[in-house]
């Protein structure tokens, strides 16, 4: 089959109890193959006590958090007077020249890092909104991958594509995705060096960042059709298995797990779908 291998990967697992349920389903009866873990998740406990044990191929990954919820520890450059974060993006962009900040940044991450392994192995990391992807931050996060000895960091390098839906295009979400998308490849550029000075492993490409807020078994699809050498390419989903509400998102996303025809298609494609804990044992 050669050397194309694809990654379908929920984020935000352990955010809530149907984002959960949205893995263990995705796991048993589709195609998910790969989770990232939020150590401040409101479903963490049962995540790891209840999901991970029935998923025992399952890679699991640490999706670092400093966006949303509360700090595991005392950062007040990070949080409000509650402890919960309070940084925008921009903020973050701004202030990781600061050493302090980094300081506080640093201690959280082992924190978090230490919260998920406690309880799971590990053969991932990566971010909630992709802060690690700021460059100082992501060589923090690179120096911590290293330390705790996991071998894989994300990086999210995209081509700009197209999916044939008007729909996808003419929208408010759609033109700062490409805003995104230019930033995020900037950002890779750097990051990929610094990922090899560390000894680390990265994906070559990503799917999830164009089309955000948009992704269904169309974009996944077609981003794997405007991929043509063998690499890696990971495609994060948030699936959630909402009890009602089959119109939301993440429902959306979910049912990209489900999609047996799309499973064919990435086969026909030529990549084999794998997970980060699988190609770390190949090595």
């Amino acid at each position: 089959m050669g050397n194309k291998k694809f990654i379908l990967n929920a984020d935000d697992f352990g955010m809530s109890k149907a984002f959960n349920r949205a893995v263990l389903e995705g796991y048993h009866n589709g195609f998910l193959t790969s989770a990232s873990l939020c150590a401040n998740g409101k479903a963490f406990n049962a995540a790891v006590n209840e999901i991970i044990p029935e998923c025992p191929n399952l890679g699991i990954g640490i999706h670092l958090n400093i966006m949303e919820g509360r700090s595991l520890t005392k950062a007040p450059m990070l949080t409000n007077k509650r402890g919960k974060f309070n940084n925008s993006y921009l903020k973050l962009m701004l202030k990781s020249n600061d050493h302090q900040f980094l300081e506080q940044i640093e201690y959280e991450f082992r924190t978090q890092i230490e919260t998920v392994m406690n309880y799971t192995k590990v053969d991932h990391i990566d971010s909630h909104v992709h802060t690690h992807a700021i460059p100082n931050i992501f060589k923090l996060t690179a120096k911590l991958a290293k330390e705790y000895k996991i071998p894989y960091i994300r990086t999210q390098h995209e081509e700009i594509y197209f999916v044939p839906s008007v729909k996808k295009h003419l929208n408010f979400k759609y033109p700062p995705n490409i805003l995104k998308i230019l930033l995020l490849n900037g950002f890779s550029k750097i990051n990929k060096k610094t990922a090899l000075e560390y000894g680390l492993k990265t994906n070559d490409y990503l799917l999830g960042v164009g089309y955000t807020g948009l992704m269904d078994s169309m974009t996944v699809e077609y981003g794997l059709k405007a991929i043509e050498e063998n690499c890696l390419v990971e495609a994060l989903i948030h699936p959630c298995n909402y009890a009602a509400s089959r119109q939301n998102q993440h429902y959306r996303e979910f049912l990209i797990t489900q999609n047996k025809s799309l499973k064919d298609k990435i086969n026909r494609l030529g990549f084999e779908i794998t997970n980060y804990k699988q190609e770390y044992a190949i090595q």
